[in-house]
């Protein structure tokens, strides 16, 4: 609400599970209707692993002009309550909870009605994860996150030097995480560009050459798990992941230049020229009205303790 000028508020819908809950949301200025978030975040024995978001109504202009307003699933598996103690969400489930409801946002903030460009709809795959990636660095903020946490027993927030212990842990071998990606989307890169693919160990040493500081075990076969490319539709479009985290790590240094006093106008910037924008221009053009310029990686080294 105080980033974006939207409140989320509980709601009545059919759901599937009495552990499912919907949420209505309002614009904060006026009270006006903007969408709904089905949120399902507990584990359960029969429920599919992992965490996603997934439109489940798009943002439509119909042939009799009433306007459908979109709707998202919200997807987790976190910790349930066990020996009497509550649930607990850990660091890296925040994360996943701020990512996921980054990527809601994107689809019920958008203002296009034309369905094949609202919300997600449209959205260059290496812009997608963009702002469920901007809404992550918010938990690295500690005026945003304390007021959001609690000790299971005392009700006291998150002290701040165990706040800096955290942030100090993100920089550990930042270096190496980074020089693991490029692997990755190099070999990516180099098995589905070329005019006659490379035998996948070639092409895998060939990226390895490129970004590797400590020598890989000889007889590893990892690309024959890497199903991201071969099963789950990245072939040459893994690099994303590293991009959008650029696009995300920039944007928010608009956020850190401004200071907390103009977070609002920041995020409002965020949500019209992003955000509202949706599918209907490219994402370079989006990021240009928001940031005035073109990406920069300086920020991103920045994030990572590397510049």
């Amino acid at each position: 609400e105080s980033v974006f000028g939207a409140s989320a508020q509980p709601a009545s819908a059919k759901l599937w599970n009495e552990e499912a809950k919907f949420f209505a949301l309002k614009n904060s200025q006026d009270g006006a209707d903007i969408g709904g978030v089905f949120m399902d975040l507990p584990a359960r024995e029969t429920k599919r692993g992992g965490a996603w978001m997934a439109a489940a109504l798009g943002r439509v202009r119909r042939g009799n002009g009433k306007l459908q307003l979109p709707a998202a699933h919200m997807n987790c598996n976190f910790s349930r309550q066990a020996g009497g103690r509550p649930a607990l969400l850990g660091w890296e489930e925040t994360v996943t909870l701020f990512h996921e409801f980054g990527h809601a946002l994107h689809h019920l903030l958008t203002e296009r009605d034309d369905y094949a460009v609202s919300g997600i709809n449209g959205v260059e795959w290496d812009a997608v994860e963009w702002p469920s990636q901007l809404m992550e660095n918010f938990i690295w903020d500690y005026d945003i996150l304390a007021p959001l946490t609690a000790h299971e027993e005392t009700g006291e927030p998150m002290p701040r030097e165990l706040f800096e212990k955290a942030r100090a842990a993100r920089k550990f071998q930042a270096g190496m995480f980074l020089c693991r990606q490029l692997e990755f989307a190099l070999f990516d890169m180099l098995l589905h560009s070329a005019d006659t693919p490379p035998f996948y160990l070639d092409a895998l040493a060939a990226a390895r050459e490129e970004t590797r500081v400590v020598p890989a075990f000889a007889d590893d076969r990892f690309p024959c798990g890497f199903s991201h490319i071969f099963a789950g539709g990245y072939a040459a479009g893994y690099y994303s992941y590293l991009w959008a985290e650029a696009l995300a790590a920039d944007s928010f240094a608009l956020f850190e230049e401004r200071g907390a006093a103009r977070r609002g106008e920041t995020g409002m910037q965020v949500r019209r020229e992003v955000l509202a924008a949706g599918g209907g221009r490219s994402a370079e053009e989006s990021f240009r009205a928001f940031r005035g310029r073109a990406p920069e990686i300086g920020p991103l080294l920045a994030q990572y303790g590397l510049q």
